[in-house]
């Protein structure tokens, strides 16, 4: 076959989005294909596959190639290109700034084309997803009227959008939103390429999110759903299932939603850098609903290792291990200073990335009896609702005011506040918030003398929970039930029993003795048992048991995963990755030193922290003398089968006494450290 016919079938590969075929077409001949189309296409075809440090690679050559040649307009258009391939899945503004800087030099003396409407594209992005809206809002008036006149159909639509959101964090939420639903138009017209379409679907989504209008998000969650099916590229597929998860997360079942949160992190696993930290916060606040604490850990500090927030997921998970004043500590840290963290898929600064901080700070403010605070975040989440039409703020903020007048000992107002939050929820469809407020409310009864009002809103509340699947809130409200207490009374102490005698185990908890096999999760237990609240580091657990922690294979008969010594593992980064790292750390630098000549203090600190980012990320793949370091070596997998080890045995256990498996399963931190945190509301002594 020819050259011209080589390049006709793999442009056509591309355009019918047959990227694995594309890139055989482009490598089988590649001597006799034009060099810039050639780069163009695997730049196009590298993405589609899931390389997306290929695709990047060869956007950069291609700049490259039109630079050499002294092709300045096409030489811009390539660096703007880099610039957006950087911005969608890494969220390292100080490199995209550096490549558009490259393309704005390209075009000095450039008469108007393309390239002067991508950058524009791109430039509006950089400054939304920096947080300098009014900067934004000029380069999309700039992206839409060049994208117009130029006939750039994504500089159209995205400057569009970045419009909508601009006007819609201004306040101006109806404006906003019928801007958006025009975009949405558009998007199903064939003028809209899929990488831009997919792109803008979602975000149409996160914009509701942040505004937390469920009804409107599911209702383009749908949409987006309907067109992902061979049409979605790149990591858009994964980002629908973010926010398909989502919608479960707030509708039910929890597991369904976990299984979507699931999936979208294996989609996204090869795409996403630091907004990876994205989809395990939710993963980690879908296992928290479900009452999966050990899980919703695990995916939380994950998230935390991208360097994306944790919270307020992981201070409410604090509460919900007891440790009160860590959350205490870790949510009134959090509003104080909220991480500035460039996103697409959150509001970027103000108000709406505050509201669910708040939220949290008054849960975990009524929990430590802080009046105070929690009426402060009670007052700013009611200034938040009232400027931003939200249904779900206000039903937020009345839950809020709830727990403030309840904590401050004002019944009545505690009532009416709690009554109007779970009347707005229940009209929403969002089960498990309704529960919780009925959970509340419920406590206000109680207080009041009102036995009968308490028992109505905890029964309601259990079956919600049941439905939805968080089966632990469901358990407490069935307690209150049982018992008539408050969520904050101190049990009596008891004194359990789980003592090792040869091959079995006798195991005493509450009116309930059974003798059941010793297993290696089990002695694991034990040992946290011994110490309440210690963290042991898996490996410790590990050595304990076995004398080593590098040859034993690690998990009980009958666990579908056996690990057996020390093994390679796979790369933190592989050598393209860690090559494209470096290219990026001297654009970052770059950045900074523009910053500092242009006495820039708010780009130099966000830059900074790209720097920081990068030179932690590459620490993380290089060890000493530059030796490649590897995941999935001794220590993940002593946590892996640990957590296997320790789940398998409470199984097991729950088989003769389910009370004393579900007291574990809520009380016992598995991960790379483990540890047994003691129940606040019942002091129990262990003889081991």
């Amino acid at each position: 076959m020819n050259g011209p016919g080589q390049s006709l079938d793999a442009r056509r590969a591309v355009e019918l989005g047959d990227w694995t075929t594309a890139l055989e077409l482009l490598d089988s001949d590649a001597d006799e294909l034009d060099a810039a189309e050639r780069l163009e296409l695997r730049a196009q075809a590298s993405y589609g596959a899931g390389e997306f440090e290929a695709s990047v690679t060869a956007w950069e050559e291609l700049h490259a190639l039109h630079d050499r040649a002294g092709d300045d307009a096409e030489a811009a258009r390539a660096a703007a290109l880099v610039a957006m391939y950087l911005m969608m899945d890494t969220g390292l503004m100080a490199a995209v700034r550096g490549w558009l800087r490259r393309a704005e030099r390209h075009l000095v003396g450039v008469d108007e084309c393309p390239a002067h409407a991508i950058v524009a594209m791109v430039r509006t992005y950089e400054r939304f997803m920096c947080g300098d809206m009014e900067a934004a809002a000029t380069a999309a008036g700039a992206s839409i009227d060049l994208g117009e006149r130029l006939g750039v159909t994504p500089a159209i639509v995205i400057g569009r959008t970045a419009a909508a959101r601009v006007r819609i964090l201004a306040g101006d939420v109806a404006e906003g939103l019928e801007l958006l639903d025009e975009v949405a138009a558009l998007l199903m017209t064939p003028e809209v390429d899929s990488l831009t379409a997919g792109m803008m679907y979602c975000e149409l989504i996160c914009a509701a999110q942040g505004l937390a209008l469920h009804d409107r998000a599911a209702e383009w969650t749908g949409v987006m759903d309907q067109w992902r099916p061979g049409a979605a590229m790149g990591g858009i597929g994964g980002r629908c299932r973010v926010h398909r998860a989502e919608m479960l997360r707030f509708t039910g079942p929890c597991d369904a939603a976990e299984e979507e949160a699931l999936a979208a992190c294996e989609e996204l696993r090869p795409w996403m850098r630091r907004e990876f930290g994205w989809p395990l916060v939710e993963l980690g606040t879908i296992r928290l609903r479900k009452g999966d604490l050990a899980g919703a850990e695990e995916a939380y500090l994950a998230a935390h290792e991208h360097a994306w927030s944790p919270h307020p997921g992981l201070a409410l998970l604090r509460l919900e291990q007891g440790d009160i004043a860590a959350a205490v500590d870790l949510i009134d840290h959090a509003v104080a200073h909220p991480l500035d963290i460039p996103s697409k898929e959150r509001p970027p600064f103000g108000d709406l990335r505050l509201a669910p901080l708040l939220d949290a700070q008054a849960e975990i403010a009524a929990a430590a009896g802080d009046a105070a605070t929690c009426r402060n975040a009670a007052d700013h989440l009611r200034a938040i609702a009232d400027r931003y039409s939200s249904r779900s703020i206000d039903a937020t903020a009345s839950l809020a005011a709830a727990r403030a007048a309840l904590t401050a000992g004002d019944l009545d107002a505690a009532a009416d506040a709690a009554g109007l939050a779970i009347a707005t929820w229940a009209d929403i469809g969002a089960p498990f918030e309704t529960a919780s407020a009925r959970m509340v409310l419920g406590e206000i009864h109680r207080q009041t003398g009102r036995t009968d009002s308490a028992r109505l809103e905890w029964k309601a509340a259990e079956a919600a929970f049941e439905t939805f699947g968080a089966q632990r809130w469901a358990e407490r409200a069935a307690k209150l039930l049982d018992h008539g207490t408050p969520a904050t009374a101190v049990a009596d102490t008891q004194t359990a029993i789980f003592r090792c005698e040869g091959d079995t185990r006798t195991v005493c908890f509450g009116d309930l003795t059974a003798v059941v096999r010793d297993l290696k999760g089990l002695r694991q237990v034990e040992r946290l048992l011994a110490d309440p609240g210690r963290e042991f580091h898996v490996l410790d657990l590990v050595a304990a048991e076995s004398g080593s922690a590098t040859t034993e294979a690690f998990v009980e008969p009958g666990v579908d995963f056996v690990t057996d010594g020390v093994g390679a593992g796979l790369p933190v980064l592989d050598p393209q990755a860690r090559e494209a790292y470096r290219r990026r750390l001297a654009d970052v630098d770059e950045d900074i030193e523009d910053a500092r000549r242009n006495h820039d203090v708010g780009r130099l600190e966000l830059a900074e922290r790209d720097r920081e980012y990068l030179v932690a990320e590459l620490q993380r793949a290089v060890g000493l003398g530059g030796a490649e370091r590897t995941t999935g070596g001794t220590a993940e997998r002593a946590r892996t089968s640990v957590t296997r080890s320790i789940r398998y045995a409470l199984g097991r256990l729950a088989e003769h006494h389910p009370p004393l498996a579900a007291h574990l399963e809520q009380r016992v931190h598995t991960g790379t450290y483990c540890s047994y945190v003691a129940d606040p509301l019942v002091e129990i002594t262990w003889e081991i």
